[in-house]
């Protein structure tokens, strides 16, 4: 258990963070949408608070993502290495240690480079969802940095037993890039941070939509007739022939990777479904939990993550595990049937995050 946290204080606390913060560089991992859909939700809370703000985005995450934000410059970066996924359900652990390798080897002039970019940009605050190169090139560049996530890297990697051994040091070096970070805001279902010494735990940042459920029916030419299904496995897909296990299980499947077509959001999507198939990830967790819609999951490989969804999410969730056969094979309508007849969660879980993140980070930066 990591020291010095504070467990939940929802009201701000701030840290000297010199002048007014009116230029943030966020760094967010280019693993998966979820990163990304929080980091964005936090971005849209700042630049109501502050409309001036101006927010400079270092992901490899798609341009379109960002694309409906305002005050926000995109730029492709790397900013961190993640995982290795063939697939969404399929973890490469052997690539995923080699790019690591690579990645940390020069990390020093990348934190270098870094620590000069944020200098010439005049850059008062860092935010980080969950790079270690973020906090590194902060400390150097002698601005204050924030982490905002549900685990860190290390955690991640340390559950490998092969990790240490084909990639010597890199745990240490994402650890000691952590201690860097001034301050970190922990999403509900976590696991590490025990490199970081001041820790907050903050409420669930998740996309809610404001449109009614028929209206986005509508709007997608979703039928009444058959139950909707989301099938959302984010930017790494699934081969798995959707429509015909449409055809043959009486539904009507929307699947993902895309973008929504304006003026449809993604979270409209999921309000809508009736239930969302997919492996439990952060981003389709919080937003089944914003829009009250069950969620039929399946395995993800070996992820130290979804232990603690599988073991955490039924009090806040409807949901339901699915093995990957049964998925793959198109055996959904049991476990669809007996997913809708569960009751409702125990516990309604709090999903302003983002506006509570948003009032520690701009205090931290004035």
């Amino acid at each position: 258990m990591a020291t010095g946290i504070t467990r939940s204080p929802f009201n701000s606390c701030g840290i000297d963070g010199g002048a007014s913060t009116l230029n943030i560089a966020f760094y967010i991992s280019g693993h998966g949408f979820g990163h990304a859909s929080r980091s964005i939700e936090l971005i849209r809370a700042l630049t109501r608070k502050q409309p001036e703000l101006r927010v400079t985005v270092k992901t490899l995450a798609p341009s379109w993502l960002f694309e409906r934000v305002t005050g926000v410059t995109y730029q492709r970066f790397e900013a961190d290495v993640g995982i290795t996924q063939t697939d969404s359900v399929t973890i490469d652990i052997a690539d995923t240690t080699s790019r690591a390798r690579d990645f940390y080897r020069d990390f020093d002039s990348r934190v270098d480079d870094e620590a000069a970019s944020l200098r010439a940009a005049d850059t008062r605050l860092v935010l980080g969802d969950v790079p270690p190169l973020a906090h590194a090139a902060a400390a150097r560049a002698g601005v204050p940095s924030i982490a905002v996530s549900n685990f860190t890297w290390d955690w991640i990697y340390e559950r490998y037993a092969t990790f240490e051994d084909a990639a010597p040091g890199v745990i240490q070096a994402v650890r000691d890039a952590y201690r860097e970070c001034t301050l970190a805001l922990r999403l509900p279902m976590h696991g590490g941070f025990a490199s970081m010494s001041r820790v907050v735990d903050i409420p669930m940042i998740a996309r809610r939509s404001t449109r009614g459920r028929a209206e986005t029916r509508r709007a997608a030419g979703v039928p009444d007739d058959r139950p909707f299904v989301l099938a959302s496995f984010s930017g790494y897909g699934l081969d798995v022939p959707f429509d015909q296990i449409a055809r043959a299980e009486g539904l009507t499947v929307v699947s993902s990777p895309f973008a929504p077509a304006p003026p449809l959001e993604y979270e409209d999507l999921v309000a809508a479904a009736d239930v969302v198939i997919s492996k439990p990830g952060y981003g389709i967790i919080s937003e089944c939990v914003a829009n009250e819609t069950p969620l039929l999951y399946t395995s993800r490989g070996q992820f130290a993550e979804y232990d603690v969804f599988v073991a955490e999410m039924p009090r806040v969730l409807r949901c339901r595990f699915m093995p990957q056969d049964d998925m793959r094979a198109g055996r959904w309508r049991e476990h669809i049937d007996a997913l809708l007849a569960q009751s409702d969660p125990p516990e309604r879980a709090r999903i302003d995050g983002a506006e509570v993140a948003a009032g520690l980070v701009l205090n931290a930066g004035n």
